[in-house]
């Protein structure tokens, strides 16, 4: 089984554009991945190149939401959070996958692909505590450049959306 880290693209996105960019991200980034590891590798056809984008696009409006709800990267206790929000991020399309190979394939192909669970999940995990790593380096090297480059005057209008200066 090839690696898929396909996720990368999802959390990037919902770090730093929200939940509905994340979801976007996430659902176009599974289509490649259905794609790849469905139907050209696979033999699950048109099924994998909607219901992979499906979970995948969960992943990423759920760690849209997560991220913006704890605002990861506006401290260095928030940055550390980026990786369990990950791994949390992630629980509901594991069970959907779960649901999908046990389920959902065999209603619509009657056969059962049950016996890739135990194959796929923990491969799924591993690499999203890898993605999650990389998120908290991520969330805590922006933190850091904002910091350094954005004088605090700067943020806050930029916040605001007031670029006059502030008065006295």
């Amino acid at each position: 089984m090839a690696p898929d880290f396909s996720h990368i693209a999802t959390f990037v996105a919902a770090i730093f554009g929200g939940p509905e960019i994340g979801a976007l991200v996430g659902f176009l980034s599974g289509v490649y991945a259905g794609y790849h590891f469905g139907y050209a590798a696979g033999n699950l056809g048109i099924l994998s190149l909607v219901g992979v984008p499906l979970g995948k696009a969960m992943t990423g409006l759920i760690a849209g939401f997560l991220y913006r709800k704890l605002k990861t990267c506006e401290s260095s206790k928030r940055t550390i959070s980026a990786l369990p929000l990950t791994l949390l991020a992630y629980v509901p399309e594991s069970i959907y996958t779960m649901l999908y190979f046990a389920y959902i394939i065999p209603i619509v192909y009657g056969f059962s692909l049950a016996q890739m669970i135990p194959f796929v999940i923990p491969k799924g995990w591993v690499e999203i505590l890898i993605i999650g790593i990389m998120m908290t380096v991520l969330a805590s090297t922006l933190r850091t450049f904002i910091n350094t480059f954005i004088p605090q005057g700067k943020q806050q209008e930029t916040k605001t959306g007031n670029d006059q200066p502030p008065s006295s």
